[in-house]
């Protein structure tokens, strides 16, 4: 029989960067241990910071990720008009639609059917974005 569960997770303030979050999105929602098949989709209710699935193992990846999205998306350009919160809040939500505001992983046997080297990652595009609210959905049998 299909369940469906929900909870709401609120990260603590991170700096700017890529953030590994897994165990994170894992303890809010426990109930994943009772699912044998399903989808976990994590959504962030924010729109200067973003979520995507890579490389849980080297910490370089993630730096080598903040690198790109800076010269991908640099700040200061002169023909932005959205500069009301700062030089980092138009380039925030411009990686932040590039990167996307989900991910649906399925899940098997009780865990998130990830490879070996994948996590999900919080993508703190601002300086200073404070606090993240998360909903995460599990549905399956």
């Amino acid at each position: 029989m299909m369940k469906i569960y929900q909870e709401m997770l609120r990260l603590p303030a991170k700096h700017r960067g890529f953030h590994l979050i897994t165990d994170e999105v894992l303890r809010a929602i426990p109930a994943i241990r009772q699912v044998k098949t399903g989808m976990l989709q994590v959504f962030i209710q924010h729109t200067s910071a973003s979520l995507t699935v890579n490389e849980n193992a080297d910490p370089t990846v993630r730096a080598d990720f903040e690198t790109y999205f800076n010269k991908a998306v640099p700040e200061n350009d002169p023909d932005y008009e959205h500069d009301y919160e700062g030089s980092d809040d138009m380039p925030a939500h411009l990686k932040a639609s590039l990167l996307g505001c989900s991910v649906m992983l399925p899940v098997r046997n009780g865990h998130p059917a990830l490879g070996t080297w994948q996590g999900i990652y919080l993508c703190e595009h601002r300086d200073a974005g404070g606090p993240r609210q998360l909903v995460i959905t599990l549905w399956g049998e």
